[in-house]
Parts: structure tokens; sequence; C-alpha cells
């Protein structure tokens, strides 16, 4: 692994697919935005970059790890069954990440694969934040817990928040907000996670593009009692038939938001619940850690729309949070986009590739 080790990142999301090739310096060597997982396109383009670049291992962002995958390794066919298994508790995430793995073997059998896990990072929640009050057989049979998602995300932006304000990371309290086609938030202590929006599986929290967020259990086991729905049913309507596509007739944020401001009444709710739902998880996340002198935005959604940022951060006022508007509205890239003093308002670009590449060269070397 001596000189140059370009690492290729894939990183299978719920909508998209993001691939990189890095070089030992994080330096961009080649970045491509292609359509969902399942796409031909993606493959083949995948192939391409391998043969250009001869990467020395091939990088995977898996959402769900479950309770024995606690950090980056290099993959096996038990690492491998064991993501398979995990596959109904992650169904837009698990599968097709795991699909473009193999892919990806089967093309260069020789080229080392490493699997970063979003669950990974939220391993060490304490107890009071990673337990559900359910019974105890349950937690013990069934390892259900509260895991944490978008962890790889989290982690690389927190770190980055701390660069951009030029304070060490150890005494700084963050909510991350990660806002995309799946959202969430986490409360980070001096780089540690504290509390997080997800849990078991990426459906709960925040209200999301298609899927639901948090929905009280008894209207799930109502609707399966009287609708005579079967668990499969249930999984797919709160997976893909809900959020934002249930309120407005779509799961895409910033034509939501559009239609709102013309006076769509349907798009106008979805944005009221959406926004609802963010200032309250975000208060709460202040909360599991007294306080905050972070809040940054990242996310296709959260770097994206200017409108959204505003209308959140005008709820939050209550807990010291002044956006400029000006910032707000312009610029690129990582920024702030409030004065210096706290708390800081901050864009981040997710850049899961970075957290990614540094999980593998630790385990690579």
């Amino acid at each position: 692994m001596a000189g140059v080790m370009p690492l290729l990142t894939v990183n299978a999301g719920s909508s998209s697919t993001k691939v990189s090739v890095l070089g030992d310096d994080d330096a961009v060597l080649s970045h491509l935005d292609l359509p969902h997982p399942s796409d031909p396109e993606v493959p083949r383009a995948i192939g391409e970059l391998i043969e250009e670049f001869n990467p020395a291992a091939s990088v995977h962002r898996i959402v769900h790890g479950g309770p024995r995958l606690h950090g980056a390794v290099i993959v096996d066919a038990s690492v491998e069954s064991e993501i398979a298994a995990l596959g109904d508790l992650a169904p837009l995430h698990n599968p097709p990440g795991l699909a473009l793995l193999d892919h990806v073997r089967r093309q260069s059998p020789l080229l080392p694969a490493v699997a970063c896990f979003d669950t990974a990072y939220f391993g060490a929640l304490p107890e009071e934040a990673s337990t559900y009050a359910v019974p105890l057989e349950w937690r013990q049979r069934f390892g259900i817990r509260r895991y944490g998602f978008h962890g790889l995300s989290h982690e690389s932006a927190a770190r980055r928040m701390s660069d951009l304000i030029g304070r060490r990371p150890e005494p700084l309290r963050v909510v991350s907000a990660h806002l995309g086609s799946g959202c969430s938030l986490a409360a980070i202590d001096g780089g540690r996670p504290v509390d997080t929006t997800m849990g078991f599986t990426p459906l709960e929290g925040l209200v999301m593009a298609t899927r639901s967020g948090t929905v009280d259990p008894g209207a799930l086991t109502t609707v399966m009692r009287l609708g005579a729905l079967t668990a499969e049913e249930l999984d797919d309507a709160l997976e893909t038939q809900s959020g934002l596509l249930a309120l407005a007739g779509s799961g895409d944020l910033a034509l939501v938001l559009q239609r709102s401001l013309q006076g769509d009444k349907e798009a106008e709710l979805a944005i009221s619940v959406y926004v609802h739902r963010l200032v309250g998880g975000i208060a709460a996340m202040a909360a599991a850690i007294g306080g905050f002198d972070a809040l940054l935005f990242t996310g296709g959604a959260g770097e994206g729309s200017a409108p959204l940022r505003a209308a959140t951060c005008e709820r939050l006022g209550w807990l010291g949070v002044r956006l400029d508007p000006t910032r707000n509205e312009k610029g690129s890239g990582d920024r702030l986009i409030t004065g210096d003093r706290l708390p800081v308002v901050a864009v981040i670009t997710a850049r899961e590739d970075l957290e990614m590449a540094r999980q593998a060269r630790l385990v690579l070397r």
C-alpha cells in the first residue's frame, strides 16, 4: 500500500448513487452522480472507473450493520452474509448496496472491498438513548434498539464543522441535520454522538421524501387489522408511499416548496408538517446535549434549500439562532450562514466519501 493509494468509494443511496475516486490526500480524482443503484448505468460507470484508475480498494457505504458490525471491515463471505441478513431492516439501502458490492467483486475479484456502516457511529450511544421501553425478550431475541443512521455523514460534517469555526471538536456541542431523501438529526457532544432521530430502522424520526418518520405504533396495528395489510404491505407503504409523497403527491422537496409558495394547500400542509417535525427534533437534540454551539445543515435538501433553512431557523430564535439572510441565500461549499457568535449555523457539503476513505485506510493499513 506504499505510495499513492487511490480508493473507489461507492455510496448507494435510496434515490441515487455517488461514486468517487480519492487520492491519498483526499483529492477527488473523479466523481460521478449516478441514478438509483438498480440502473444499468451504475455498474457500467463503476467498471470504467476501475479500469481507468486501478484503485487499491473499493469502499462501500452499507446503511445497516446490525448488532455485530460496529466499524469498517474488509468484506469476506461472513460479512457479506451478515449484510444480506439485515436487508429487511434497511430495504431501500442494504440490498442495492450489496448488489453493487457483488458487481465490483465479480468484475475485479482481487480488489479488496471495505464496507463502512452508517450505524457504526452510533454504536456507543448512551443506553438511555439507545434503549426502547419494550419487553426484554424483544431486546434480547430480536436486537431491538436504536441503531441510528447517516453516521458517515454526521461524523464527517461534525468534524468539518469544528474546522470551519476554528475550534477543537472536544468542547463543541453540535446538532447535525442531514436532510435529503432520508432525513435524520444527531446530537454530538465533543465529537461523540449522544442521541439521534432514526432508530431500529431508517424509518423513525423526521418526515422524509417517501418515508413516514415516526408514527404512533397503535395507528399501524390498527391499519393492519382493519385494512388486512400484511407486514410486507405495511413496510412498503411506510417506506415508499409516505412522507412528502403522501402529503403533497411528490417526494421532491424543492418542488413541494415551490408549490407551497404558490398557494398549493397540500404542499403548504406538507411543508408545515415537515418543518414542525424538524424544529421539534432539533430542540430535542439540543436538550440531549444541554444546548448547542453549532447547528449544521447537510444533505441535498439541507445544502440546497435556503427557504427550508430560513423557515427552520426562524422558529429556533428562542434558542439563540439568528440567520443572516444574505449568507443563507448566497454562497457555496462549507460556510457559516450566521455571524461568528455562538450558536452558529452552517451549511456543510455532504461528503460521506471522505469518512469512508478515512475508515478504509485505517483498515487497509
